[in-house]
């Protein structure tokens, strides 16, 4: 789209740009991995690398528990292949107070924390082998499942035989019914197409989350790490960014040509970016490189019946903080939270029972509404 500069190193983003929107001011201020990811997942500072439990409930689980799944027989919220942030799992992904019932599903929690050069063969979903066998072994599975019931939940005051009812419910729709297997089959996708993505796990997964959010899962994430490279950048980042425009690019056209875009909103984002300038090296690094930047980043979003084909903000010449309408994740998780009809001033108890709204500050891009 003409008047927008992306990097050569996205060409297939270029030829989608009219689809996206690009936010080129959003920033926290914050170069802690732990602060910054949790931030930006749940639009609230908490969390810090000297205190790593999350503090506030993720965009997912926030989903999951006002609007839940949109079709039977399929989870609310599926992390891909399991959802994580800063090497925790499910790290700032997960629920918080909101309560384990609205945790990300992880699909292959024996196979994640996959980088975009791994060529190792991406596996079933582990959860595959739970969907299959014969009608006996199925009987027995929910047999086994309506046990639960005979817990002494008069016992419980934490809660947590809520979430096990939550997953107990979850657990019979899926081993009974057909939606999450069919979605989660990646063999019904026609080779054309997963080449397009990219076989390997972040195109595999991508595709994958195409697939749940058809069937009518109602949010999900795919896990593409393996970004911190802090020397030789050109050289660290080079060999993600095609992989990374495949599957992206190809999820945006996909969606297009289903008619499922305007339904489904596409956010790309990492939870800060790079210092403008060069170090002189770091112990154990002396090649000079660049270290954590909070003070200006892009987030990439797509879809959502928004307003597209826009660039929103604008740093100073040397990216080093907004010169032009100032973004926060607070802004951003309250566009997500208008465009899926959530109330950001909702409240939910915290665990000490204090009445806490979903934000405490931030309003929707209305430029892109």
């Amino acid at each position: 789209m003409s008047g927008i500069r992306i990097s050569k190193q996205l060409p297939l983003h270029a030829k989608l740009a009219d689809k996206m929107i690009f936010l080129r001011s959003m920033h926290h201020k914050n170069g802690d991995h732990f602060a910054a990811a949790h931030w930006m997942l749940t639009g609230r500072f908490g969390s810090t690398s000297t205190s790593q439990a999350q503090k506030y409930p993720s965009v997912g689980s926030v989903v999951a528990r006002t609007r839940g799944a949109n079709a039977p027989g399929v989870p609310a919220y599926v992390g891909l292949p399991a959802a994580q942030s800063v090497y925790l799992f499910p790290g700032y992904q997960g629920a918080a107070y909101l309560g384990p019932a609205y945790q990300p599903f992880d699909v292959n929690t024996a196979q994640k924390y996959l980088s975009a050069a791994d060529t190792s063969a991406v596996q079933p979903p582990q959860c595959l082998e739970n969907f299959t066998g014969d009608v006996r072994r199925t009987g027995e599975r929910v047999s086994l499942l309506g046990q639960l019931d005979h817990f002494r939940r008069d016992l419980d005051g934490s809660g947590t035989m809520a979430a096990m009812d939550q997953y107990q419910q979850q657990a019979v729709d899926m081993v009974l019914g057909n939606a999450a297997r069919e979605a989660f089959n990646m063999e019904r996708e026609n080779a054309k197409t997963r080449d397009r993505y990219g076989r390997g796990p972040w195109g595999h997964y991508t595709l994958m989350a195409r697939r749940l959010v058809e069937a009518g899962v109602g949010f999900v994430t795919v896990d593409m790490p393996h970004w911190d490279d802090h020397s030789g950048i050109e050289k660290g980042h080079g060999y993600k960014l095609p992989v990374l425009d495949a599957a992206v690019s190809a999820l945006v056209q996909d969606l297009a040509d289903r008619a499922l875009l305007n339904d489904v909103l596409v956010i790309v984002m990492g939870e800060f970016s790079r210092t403008p300038r060069l170090n002189q090296g770091q112990p154990g690094i002396p090649i000079p490189g660049r270290d954590h930047w909070g003070d200006a980043m892009s987030v990439l979003l797509a879809g959502g019946g928004l307003r597209t084909g826009q660039v929103i903000g604008a740093t100073n010449a040397k990216g080093e903080h907004p010169v032009e309408r100032p973004l926060t994740p607070a802004d951003l998780l309250a566009t997500v939270y208008h465009f899926l009809g959530i109330d950001p001033d909702q409240t939910f108890n915290d665990h000490t029972g204090r009445p806490v709204p979903l934000l405490d500050h931030g309003a929707p891009i209305a430029e892109i509404i």
